[in-house]
């Protein structure tokens, strides 16, 4: 294995741990953390760092699914409520970003950590 393999898995498994590490502490991970790592440490576009968070979701959310669970803490009745329409909202987002340039969906990515960051520091 050469040198820049082990700095990738190096990089990928950094990215996983933060994802994880944030998941399970704030209920975020794919989004805000993998998804800007990617983008930043592996050179990956927008729209492949969005696909490869999002395969890599589906097993955070299972682990963490489980783990809150152990500790009483999933609605799961209210997890189906927004899980299920999410769906829709799903294919019509990536739909979506497949006919804007990657530019806008950086842009309006940012402005909603932006938002959410603004949200979370004012009272």
């Amino acid at each position: 294995m050469g040198c820049m393999d082990r700095r990738r898995l190096f990089l990928l498994a950094i990215c996983g741990t933060a994802a994880g590490l944030f998941s399970g502490l704030f209920g975020v991970g794919g989004g805000t953390v993998i998804v800007p790592l990617l983008i930043l440490w592996l050179g990956y576009g927008e729209r492949e760092a969005t696909g490869t968070s999002l395969a890599a979701i589906i097993v955070i959310a299972a682990v963490a699914t489980l783990t809150h669970g152990a500790y009483g803490n999933v609605h799961v009745g209210d997890g189906l409520l927004i899980g299920l329409p999410a769906v829709g909202g799903v294919l019509l987002g990536t739909a979506l970003q497949q006919r804007v340039s990657p530019r806008v969906v950086s842009i309006g990515f940012a402005g909603l950590l932006v938002l959410s960051a603004i949200d979370l520091l004012v009272p």
